[in-house]
C-alpha cells in the first residue's frame, strides 16, 4: 500500500498545499496564512488519508526553526501535532527554492517549492 504525500508551505499571506499519490497531484490548495484551530492541519491530513483508505505522510516546511514562533496560531498547530495509524507530520526546515511561475494550474503556481519538501523522508 503506498503512502500518500502531503506538503504545507505556510506564508505570510496563504498556506499552500499540495497532495501527491506518488507522482502524481491529486489535491492543491491556498489556504488562508494560518489555520484558525490547533488540529486543523493534522484533521484536514487525516481526511485525506480516509478518503483514500491509506496513511499519508506530510511535511510542514518552513525557512527557519523558530518561523512558526511568529504566529500563535501556527505555533499552537505544532505543539498539538501527533503521529496516528494513518498520518504522521514532520516539521521540515529549509528554504524553498523560487517558484516556477509560468507552469501550473491557473492562478495556483506549479508548488516546485512545496514538492521539494518531498525530499524529506518519514521517519520510521
Amino acid at each position: 500500500m503506498q503512502t500518500l504525500w502531503m506538503g504545507v508551505r505556510p506564508g505570510p499571506d496563504v498556506t499552500r498545499l499540495l497532495v501527491q499519490d506518488g507522482p502524481i497531484p491529486v489535491l492543491k490548495a491556498r489556504l488562508p496564512d494560518a489555520p484558525q484551530h490547533p488540529r486543523a492541519l493534522e484533521t484536514l491530513a487525516e481526511g485525506v488519508a480516509l478518503w483514500y483508505g491509506r496513511p499519508l505522510y506530510a511535511a510542514l516546511g518552513v525557512a527557519a526553526v523558530d518561523a512558526l514562533c511568529v504566529t500563535p496560531r501556527w505555533h499552537a498547530t505544532v505543539d498539538g501535532l501527533t503521529r496516528t495509524p494513518l498520518v504522521a507530520i514532520d516539521l521540515v526546515v529549509g528554504r524553498p527554492r523560487p517558484p516556477n511561475i509560468a507552469a501550473g494550474l491557473s492562478g495556483l503556481g506549479d508548488f516546485a517549492d512545496v514538492r521539494q519538501l518531498r525530499l524529506w523522508e518519514p521517519r520510521a
